[in-house]
C-alpha cells in the first residue's frame, strides 16, 4: 500500500472515529435516540416497486415475521461541488419469535435509525474535518502546496473511489441495529415483553452490496451461470429427481434446456448455538449449550446465540452486534437478491429457491396470473411441509417484467399448530 492510500485509510477509520463520539450505538438514551424519538431527519426516500414481499403464517398460532424494503433512499454525501445525493436500498426480514414486539419495532425503525446515524455522521463533517485539518493530514482542495506530503483532499475522500461513503454507510446500518435493540430492551423490560427477533439486512449502493446479519434469517443472491453439457445433465437430474419428491409428475424433456441456470451465492452464516465460536461466547458468559427437538438452544430454550430482544438471554451471551460480510461488487449475471426468514428453508436449501426462480422465470410466458416471486416461494416452503412462519423479500435486477406463477399450482394455506420454543 503507498503512503497516499494508507493515509486515506488511516484518515477514514480516524473521521469515523470522531464523528461516532457525538452518536454513541448502544446503552443510555443517547443524542442519536434523543432525536430519532423527535422525529428525526429527514430523508428522501420513495418506495420502489421493484420489491416484492410476502409471509405466511403457516402452522403458528401467530404471526410474527416482518420485512422491509426501499430501493430509493437518496443520502446527500459531501462533494466538492457542494452535495451529491447517493442511492442506497435498504431490503430486510426480521424473524420474530416469542412474540412479534420485537420484529414489529425493528421493521419500523430500521430506516428511521439508519438514516439518523448517517445524517448525524454528515452533519459532524465539517467539525471533525477542521479536527484532521489541524493534525495536519487532511488539506482543501484550494490548497496551493503540500511542502513535499502526500496529503490526503476533500476530493480524494469524497469523490474517489467510494470507500468513505460505503464506510459511513455500514457504520450507519451496525449502529442502527445495536440501536433498535437497546432501544426494544428498554420496552421489553418496562412491559415484560420476551419476544426476541432475528435480523438480516442487505445495503445496496454504487453497485455493491452489503450484508449485516443477526440470528438464523437468510440473504444470498441468485446469479445466472453457465454449465458444460456434464453439469447441465447433473442439475437436469437433480431437478427432476426434486420435482419427484414433491409428488409432481414430471418429464426430463419438460425442463428444456439446463446450460443456463442459477447458483445460489449466499451472504448469511446461521448464528446457531452449536457453532463453535457461538457455543464459545455462550459457555464464557455461564450459559449453557443443550439440545432439545433436536435443535441446539440457549440454555436449552433459544435457538439463536444473536437476536433483537431476548433480554433474560442477553446475560448468558446472546448478543445483538450483526456479523457483517463487508462490500462485494455484484455483477450483471446477479438476477435476484433473496432475503428470508428461517421458515423458508425448513425443507428447501437457497439453492432449491434459485432453482424455483430459475423455473418461475422459464415458465412465466405462458401464465396468465399476477402471481409475485415471493408467493411462489412461501407458498412452495409451506406446500414443502415448513411448519413455521415464512417470510421473503425479493429483489429482480435487469428484468423488464418480473415473471408470475400459474396460480393453480400452488395455494395459500393457514395451519394452527402448538408454538414450539424458538
Amino acid at each position: 500500500m503507498n503512503r497516499k492510500a494508507f493515509i486515506l485509510a488511516v484518515v477514514l477509520r480516524v473521521f469515523i472515529w470522531i464523528l461516532s463520539l457525538s452518536c454513541p450505538t448502544a446503552g443510555e438514551a443517547s443524542t442519536c435516540l434523543a432525536v430519532y424519538k423527535e422525529g428525526g431527519a429527514p430523508a428522501a426516500v420513495n418506495q420502489s416497486t421493484r420489491c416484492q414481499s410476502a409471509t405466511r403464517q403457516g402452522r403458528r398460532k401467530y404471526m410474527e415475521d416482518r420485512t422491509f424494503c426501499t430501493l430509493d433512499i437518496r443520502i446527500p454525501f459531501p462533494h466538492h461541488n457542494g452535495t451529491r445525493d447517493t442511492p442506497v436500498g435498504i431490503v430486510a426480514v426480521f424473524d420474530g419469535h416469542n412474540g412479534a414486539e420485537a420484529s414489529e419495532m425493528a421493521s419500523n425503525l430500521l430506516l428511521k435509525y439508519f438514516m439518523n446515524h448517517a445524517l448525524s455522521f454528515l452533519s459532524n463533517t465539517s467539525t471533525s474535518m477542521g479536527m484532521l485539518q489541524d493534525m495536519g493530514e487532511v488539506e482543501h482542495d484550494n490548497a496551493n502546496s503540500h511542502n513535499g506530503r502526500n496529503m490526503v483532499t476533500l476530493s480524494t475522500m469524497f469523490d474517489g473511489d467510494g470507500a468513505f461513503q460505503l464506510e459511513i454507510l455500514k457504520e450507519s446500518l451496525v449502529g442502527a441495529i445495536v440501536d433498535i435493540d437497546s432501544a426494544f430492551s428498554e420496552e421489553a423490560s418496562r412491559y415484560n415483553f420476551t419476544s426476541g427477533s432475528t435480523a438480516t439486512v442487505v445495503l445496496m449502493a454504487d453497485g455493491q452490496i452489503l450484508v449485516a446479519n443477526v440470528g438464523d434469517s437468510k440473504a444470498f443472491l441468485c446469479s445466472q451461470t453457465f454449465q458444460s453439457p456434464s453439469e447441465a445433465k447433473a442439475t437436469l437430474m437433480r431437478l427432476y429427481k426434486k420435482k419427484r419428491q414433491d409428488g409432481v409428475s414430471v418429464r426430463i424433456k419438460d425442463f428444456g434446456s439446463t446450460l443456463t441456470h442459477f447458483s445460489a451465492k449466499e451472504f448469511t452464516n446461521d448464528h446457531h448455538p452449536d457453532r463453535a465460536d457461538e457455543r464459545s461466547r455462550v459457555e464464557s458468559a455461564g450459559g449453557h449449550v443443550l439440545e432439545w427437538a433436536g435443535v441446539s438452544r440457549v440454555n436449552g430454550q433459544l435457538a439463536v446465540s444473536r437476536a433483537i430482544g431476548d433480554v433474560s438471554y442477553k446475560k448468558f451471551g446472546v448478543i445483538s452486534v450483526p456479523e457483517v460480510t463487508d462490500w462485494q461488487p455484484m455483477t450483471r449475471n446477479d438476477s435476484y437478491l433473496v432475503v428470508a426468514s428461517d421458515g423458508v428453508f425448513e425443507k428447501q436449501s437457497p439453492q432449491d429457491v434459485c432453482d424455483l426462480l430459475m423455473e418461475l422465470r422459464t415458465t412465466s410466458s405462458s401464465s396468465s396470473c399476477s402471481y409475485s416471486l415471493a408467493d411462489s416461494i412461501v407458498d412452495t416452503a409451506i406446500g414443502r411441509g415448513s411448519m413455521d412462519n415464512v417470510a421473503v423479500v425479493i429483489v429482480p435486477f435487469g428484468l423488464k417484467t418480473q415473471p408470475s406463477h400459474g396460480c393453480s399450482e400452488v395455494r395459500q394455506q393457514t395451519y394452527v399448530d402448538e408454538d414450539d420454543p424458538v
